[in-house]
C-alpha cells in the first residue's frame, strides 16, 4: 500500500521519535519544518527508487510533497502502473 509505505518512510527518516500512527495524513511537512529542501530531495530519490518515478519527466510541484496524503496522490498519478503496488 503506497500510503503506508510513504508514511513509514517519512517517520523513519524525519520523525524517528514519533509513532507512525501519530503522523496525520494532512500534517504539513514543509511548513512545520519536518522536511526541508534537502529532505525533499531525499523523498524524491526514494520515490524514484521505490516506485520507478522518473523525476525528469513528472511535474515536481512542491505542493505534491506537503503532506503524506499529497505524496501518496503524487505517486498514484506519477508511478508507472506496474510499480504502484510496491
Amino acid at each position: 500500500m503506497i500510503h503506508a509505505a510513504v508514511k513509514a518512510f517519512i517517520v523513519e527518516e524525519f520523525l524517528p521519535d514519533v509513532p507512525t500512527g501519530d503522523l496525520a495524513d494532512d500534517y504539513d511537512l514543509l511548513k512545520n519544518g519536518v522536511v526541508d529542501s534537502l529532505g525533499l530531495l531525499k523523498v524524491i530519490a526514494w520515490l524514484e527508487d521505490r516506485y520507478g518515478i522518473d523525476a525528469d519527466t513528472v511535474d515536481l510541484d512542491p505542493e505534491s510533497f506537503t503532506t503524506v496524503a499529497a505524496i501518496t496522490a503524487f505517486v498514484e498519478r506519477s508511478a508507472p502502473r506496474d510499480a504502484g503496488a510496491a
